[in-house]
């Protein structure tokens, strides 16, 4: 057994180590499907870019750590007030999705496959940087594919909140919308304890639809990024569970643990 849990691993949800599974999975994602889109289709990698402005950050030990550095110390200017230290990250953030293309067709845009990311959900410019690609999309003639594993933050996906009341609860959501029926949407909830689903993914006309497994593409993410080692397991999970899923969780890693002599 390489992977804990049957569905979705809600220690990869962490913020810390998101980025770098929705990097990893939508190249999986591309991976697992160009075999089966062989030789007309095209499984390209695409990207989104948006300014999310700074974020500040001012940790005591981070200016300690400047101070001890092994660098000479600055001079400090003489009767000079004291600086609040403002840390400017990467203000373009760049989001990758996969789009099918048809080589037969001059490599026209058949299908586009999101995977949702926090800044994608939560308001502010990652939110309005998606629905307005999401807006495209629904407004052209390509099918619109999102993969949504996010427990934390609002409703994104394509599909009205208000029509899938009923459906819930479910701590995931994979959603198809197929071009031209903008009215219809295959729907795919899932709860902690279930495995993610198996996607029927729309093609040109004319063609069958092939099969995306996401439990598989995450699960090679999961091997291939070593993240049995990188994740803490012994802190709760971050968004937060219900007390009853955070015990199944750690009695997953326990048991998942015993299977895997070189894991502490």
């Amino acid at each position: 057994m390489n992977y804990p849990f049957p569905g979705m691993d809600p220690f990869l949800e962490h913020p810390a180590l998101w980025e770098s599974i929705h990097a990893r999975l939508i190249v999986a994602i591309a991976n697992q499907l160009q075999p089966k889109l062989d030789p007309r289709y095209v499984a390209s990698i695409e990207e989104r870019v948006f300014v999310a402005g700074p974020r500040h950050r001012v940790p005591d030990v981070w200016i300690q750590q400047l101070a001890d550095a092994t660098q000479p110390a600055r001079p400090s200017a003489p009767e000079s007030d004291t600086a609040v230290i403002v840390e400017v990250d990467d203000l373009e953030i760049h989001e990758t999705r996969v789009e099918i293309l048809d080589a037969y067709q001059e490599m026209k845009l058949v299908a586009r496959i999101e995977v949702v990311s926090p800044t994608n959900k939560a308001a502010g410019p990652g939110r309005i940087s998606y629905e307005r690609k999401q807006e495209e999309t629904l407004a052209g003639d390509t099918h619109l594919i999102e993969i949504d594993l996010l427990r934390g933050h609002g409703h994104v996906v394509s599909v009205p909140a208000w029509r899938i009341e009923k459906l819930k609860p479910f701590d995931s959501l994979c959603c198809v919308n197929r071009w031209p029926h903008r009215n219809r949407f295959e729907i795919y909830p899932r709860r902690l304890r279930e495995r993610l689903p198996r996607l029927a993914i729309p093609l040109a006309d004319g063609d069958p639809d092939v099969v995306l497994d996401v439990q598989a593409a995450l699960e090679q993410v999961y091997v291939d990024g070593r993240y049995s080692c990188r994740i803490r397991y012994d802190l709760p999970c971050d968004p937060p569970l219900e007390p009853n899923d955070q015990a199944w969780c750690h009695e997953r890693i326990a048991s998942f643990r015993a299977g895997q002599p070189g894991l502490s």
